[in-house]
């Protein structure tokens, strides 16, 4: 791992600085002045004791060019905290003020096709536009140099969920930067040749000022897939950039408060490498909005469980999550009655010391007016606002009870994940179109609690040594020497499993030779004991033919199935294919799951997808430790040994929980059992209860 900075937490207004934040971003420029003594009037009711100020602020400090407007900011900030209520000050470069966009039109991105960008959304601008980092930095130091010693601002938030509209950049900056940062990585242009595999399709390049970016091509015309990866890294390393610009700027004038900026880790977004990212920040935080439907609490303990990983065990902040609907999605379901307050203990419950939402007071008018807030439309007399209320008052009996601090037990378990796997996925070059490395991590997470078996998640590129089991799922890329750190954690006794659609590439996408999976030149194979030829691709697209294929373990394969045609002599066949459909593939009998002994441990070979019945059966044949799969249960455990053990009913049956020790400390949505510590837990409910040992 990369070298990172200290872990720093930033500070509450209370006496000792200490307890769980709660609030969410404030835009009380979207209202008249008079607002501001009424919105902190009812920020008292709900004991918000945190706001983050000035995201989207940048046309009200800076109104025409070169000319600085604090007495606004100052006089909000200062009732903030004279309230008692802490700032997170943001560097309000997320969208810059229209009269930027007039002056220098040449700062707006560009588009694959070469479409300029246009200005009125967020974050519509070039990460390498020299023009628009000298102005955004111009601001950093104003900032800095006025709010340095107000003691009301305690942590700096950077930016705002980099990416979000600027992930992909096309314009010639954006290619000037490219050839840079290649130039930088291969340092030879045969070695970059070599990588990307330029002697295919007559795309060898003699200097670095011919590499180009992967713009559209026309018609169905596929991007070199090595060349796209490499864009993909770029475009998150300039974000990354830009941010540590922006954050040095400040941290020159004022570096004795944290910083952070927002990622955006949900199941169905992580679209910047935040392993990275993660060293960069004093804290992590996160941006989460749940998935509609079955999977919603499911989702959300996932891309949890990542996140505790990013933070290396250390407690992380909550900077955005929605108290209902939002509405920026296809389908923008609202919360039912409990989610509210289930969702937030949820975070707490895997480690999460913030719990903030967008936004304070819900838009009258933009694109986000429908998006739900912490006082809806309705106001104060509503039952958004009470649940609001009732949150912030779970969560100063929890800071209270000492919570806040605690880190989050680990399982024994870890799901591998990795950034460079999930851009390489959406590639439109592999046998299927329908591969998803972070959704099928999502899958195993699942199936494994529908097993009674909580797993973690933690990036490929950061230490898991220490779990008993590891678990690779569509880990399509695969260095050399990750390859060699997974098989030394089998030689060391440790359990690696090992997906169907993994170490099938190199970091350049280049294909392992000598048969399936190819990767560390062979020694995943060695590692497995098997060896496949051919990938048999399902689907309803072809007519007449069969669609799924049953295993012996009763599993049924649906998507993609390795042909495996040799198996080591002390290898075992787990399942394997069966049944009228599997004959007719050719494929009646062929080993499907397989498990081999390597050094002190073993290699477990799932060699087609499963479904969460079948990874949850899995589980239970390899013996996995299980318990009730209708209970979530964690433990964050301070330093001196008190834990709090955290239970979530998954499901909207009530769920028995005997013989529980502990002071309860939050009993939502829970009744006494028949005996003694016996609790019930309907849905969406949650209990935390304290032990001192």
């Amino acid at each position: 791992m990369a070298a990172r900075r200290s872990f720093t937490w930033p500070a509450l207004l209370t006496s000792d600085g200490r307890g769980i934040a709660f609030g969410g971003d404030y835009n009380p420029d979207q209202w008249s002045d008079d607002m501001v003594d009424e919105d902190i009037r009812l920020m008292h009711k709900a004991h918000v004791n945190t706001v983050a100020l000035a995201i989207f602020s940048w046309d009200k400090i800076e109104p025409r060019e070169g000319e600085f407007t604090f007495d606004w900011l100052d006089q909000i900030i200062g009732k903030l905290g004279e309230a008692g209520i802490a700032v997170d000050l943001a560097s309000a470069t997320a969208s810059a003020p229209m009269w930027l966009y007039a002056k220098h039109p040449e700062v707006l991105p560009q588009d694959k096709y070469g479409h300029t960008v246009n200005p009125g959304s967020r974050q519509s601008w070039q990460p390498t536009s020299p023009v628009f980092k000298e102005y955004a930095l111009t601001l950093c130091r104003k900032l800095a140099e006025h709010y340095k010693n107000n003691p009301y601002v305690t942590a700096w938030h950077m930016g705002n969920e980099y990416g979000w509209n600027n992930r992909y950049d096309y314009s010639d900056n954006a290619l000037n930067a490219f050839r840079v940062w290649c130039e930088a990585k291969y340092g030879d242009i045969e070695a970059l040749n070599a990588a990307w595999g330029t002697a295919f399709w007559s795309q060898h390049v003699n200097d670095f000022s011919e590499v180009l970016l992967p713009r559209h091509m026309g018609g169905d015309a596929m991007v070199n897939p090595a060349q796209q990866l490499d864009y993909e890294r770029f475009g998150n390393d300039m974000l990354l950039d830009f941010y540590k610009a922006e954050r040095d700027a400040i941290a020159e004038i004022c570096p004795d408060k944290p910083f952070t900026t927002n990622f955006m880790v949900s199941t169905d977004q992580c679209c910047m490498d935040y392993a990275k990212w993660a060293n960069e920040v004093d804290f992590v935080s996160n941006d989460h909005y749940f998935h509609e439907g079955e999977s919603h609490l499911d989702e959300l303990l996932c891309s949890d469980a990542l996140m505790d990983s990013l933070s290396l065990g250390k407690p992380w902040y909550v900077m955005e999550h929605s108290t209902s609907a939002v509405q920026w999605k296809p389908l923008n379901t609202r919360k039912r009655h409990g989610e509210l307050m289930r969702d937030a203990l949820a975070h707490v419950a895997m480690g999460a010391d913030a719990i903030n939402f967008f936004q304070w007071r819900q838009s009258s008018s933009g694109a986000e007016a429908f998006h739900s807030a912490m006082v809806p439309h309705a106001g104060e007399d509503s039952k958004i606002f009470r649940g609001v209320c009732e949150l912030g008052e779970a969560l100063h009996t929890l800071s209270e009870a000492g919570l806040q601090g605690a880190e989050l037990e680990h399982a024994d378990t870890a799901i591998l994940f990795s950034a460079e796997s999930e851009w390489a996925t959406r590639s439109q070059t592999l046998p299927s179109m329908q591969l998803g490395h972070w959704h099928d991590v999502r899958d195993w997470y699942r199936g494994l609690l529908d097993a009674g078996h909580r797993a973690d998640v933690v990036p490929l590129a950061y230490d898991w040594s220490g779990y008993r089991t590891i678990i690779l799922p569509t880990m399509l890329i695969l260095f050399d020497q990750d390859a060699q750190r997974i098989a030394d954690f089998a030689q060391a006794g440790g359990t690696v499993i090992v997906g169907y659609a993994t170490g099938i590439i190199d970091e350049n996408f280049r294909v392992g030779l000598g048969g399936y999976p190819g990767a560390g030149q062979g020694l995943l194979r060695d590692m497995l004991g098997v060896r496949s030829e051919e990938f048999n691709i399902l689907g309803r697209e072809a007519e007449g033919e069969s669609h799924e294929i049953r295993l012996t373990n009763g599993n049924v394969s649906r998507l993609w199935q390795n042909d495996v045609t040799s198996l080591a002599s002390d290898a075992t066949v787990i399942a394997a294919y069966v049944g009228a459909e599997a004959a007719d593939w050719e494929l009646d009998g062929v080993p499907a799951i397989t498990s081999h002994p390597y050094g002190a441990g073993t290699a477990i070979y799932v060699g087609c997808d499963m479904d969460r019945q079948g990874i949850a059966l899995l589980a239970g044949a390899l013996g996995f430790k299980t318990g009730d799969p209708r209970i979530v249960h964690t433990v964050r455990r301070t330093a001196d040994g008190t834990g709090f053990d955290c239970y979530l009913n998954r499901g909207k049956q009530p769920a028995t929980l005997p013989n529980i020790d502990g002071e309860p400390i939050i009993a939502y949505r829970c009744g006494s059992g028949s005996v003694s510590g016996e609790y019930v837990l309907q849905s969406n409910s949650i209990l935390i209860t304290k032990r001192v040992e």
